[in-house]
């Protein structure tokens, strides 16, 4: 049961985000004594989660990636489906009794003084102590600026809207993009029923077992994330090709940069869930990036020219932060991310807290749980301070 909230302001610390970030550090302010109010655009927590591929699954195991305060249920089996992770996200905010405003939308965020003004759905202003963005790592599709693609009339759509393989059957499908999203949704196609199924392939990506001899490759990423890039690079190397088959006749050679220099980029590795087997066996054939969109064909970086029935466009997403930030100095770096995260401020803006805008190896749901329980302290901590330093300006 939460303790009785004791702040040395009435404003409540507001969470942009209902997904497991928001969520997690909602708890972990209640359990600590503060009040808090997740603001969540769509009408249900967990909106990324819903929108998701139906194979989708946690690429973590489900006792490393419970939230603050209440475990996965062990009937959710090693590897979480999407659809438990829904339940367990619902079953999370019903437990802690969290207070959680949905269909409201934060369009820009303001500092007043010592506080935060939020800018939201239907001409609110909320005032708030603190704020944590938790709208999440994957949160507005992005297409590359292709040339041509204005005028492609083809069938194109982005990762975000796909489902499952059943619109695809007996039908020639691109899928551009080889991070894990492309991986899966390609694997997917072509146990699916569709005729032929083709991954464009920009920068080669580390393929990793999910498990090997019964071992996580989370407890790896755990391991290994505290040690020097290069010893992680050499590792990493040294571990597939011990592992993993080497795919070079089929267009994924070994990748150039190590495993570790790339997560630091940006690229995390790809789990196979089934991207190796379909592509040996030749249900999914690697072909060169997308280089653009002519007559109806799609233009390949090695000069081909193909005409796929469906193209599905695996190629990322935006954090979309600069029209809720952009104005504040310091906030976000010249790529639109936060320049600091967890329990840290930007430095120009105390009080203003991020949370799942990284994609660690060691896994985003343990990540966000710990971030959870480090940004709840500072608050926490926060609010305790400037309640005695209240009370002292009240006795002088």
């Amino acid at each position: 049961m939460a303790t009785t909230p004791q702040q040395a302001t009435t404003h409540p610390v507001y969470v942009i985000g209902g997904g497991p970030g928001g969520l997690a550090v909602a708890a972990s302010l209640r359990e600590r004594g503060v009040r808090v109010v997740v603001l969540e655009k769509s009408d249900a927590v967990g909106a990324s989660w819903r929108a998701h591929y139906d194979r989708l699954r946690l690429h973590t195991t489900r006792r490393l990636s419970g939230l603050p305060g209440l475990r996965m249920p062990r009937s959710f089996g090693r590897w979480v489906a999407r659809a438990d992770v829904v339940r367990y996200l619902e079953k999370y905010a019903e437990k802690h009794e969290l207070e959680i405003v949905t269909g409201v939308e934060v369009f820009r965020i303001d500092r007043a003084g010592a506080e935060w003004v939020l800018h939201a759905t239907g001409g609110r202003r909320l005032v708030g102590g603190a704020v944590v963005v938790a709208t999440g790592y994957n949160h507005t599709p992005r297409l590359p600026e292709w040339p041509g693609l204005d005028a492609y009339e083809g069938e194109l759509s982005h990762a975000r809207t796909y489902r499952d393989p059943g619109p695809y059957k007996g039908k020639d499908v691109l899928v551009v993009g080889a991070g894990n999203t492309g991986a899966e949704i390609a694997a997917d196609l072509a146990e699916g029923g569709a005729a032929r199924v083709r991954l464009a392939v920009r920068t080669v990506p580390h393929i990793v077992r999910r498990t090997t001899a019964g071992w996580p490759a989370q407890r790896t990423g755990i391991l290994v994330r505290r040690l020097p890039v290069a010893v992680v690079d050499l590792m990493g190397s040294a571990m597939a090709r011990v592992a993993l088959p080497d795919l070079t006749a089929y267009g994924l050679p070994r990748p150039e940069k190590g495993v570790a220099t790339r997560q630091r980029e940006g690229a995390i590795p790809v789990q196979d869930v089934g991207l190796i087997d379909a592509v040996r066996s030749g249900k999914v054939e690697v072909v060169a990036a997308v280089d653009g969109f002519e007559n109806g064909e799609v233009l390949l970086a090695d000069g081909t020219r193909i005409a796929p029935d469906a193209v599905i466009a695996a190629t990322g997403y935006r954090r979309a932060l600069e029209p809720l930030l952009g104005h504040l100095d310091g906030v976000l770096d010249a790529h639109g991310r936060p320049v600091a995260h967890g329990a840290h401020c930007p430095r120009e803006a105390p009080g203003l807290y991020f949370t799942g805008f990284t994609n660690p190896i060691s896994g985003m749901f343990r990540e966000l749980a710990i971030d959870a329980e480090r940004i709840a302290r500072r608050i926490a901590r926060t609010a305790k301070s400037g309640a005695k330093s209240g009370a002292r300006s009240s006795a002088t």
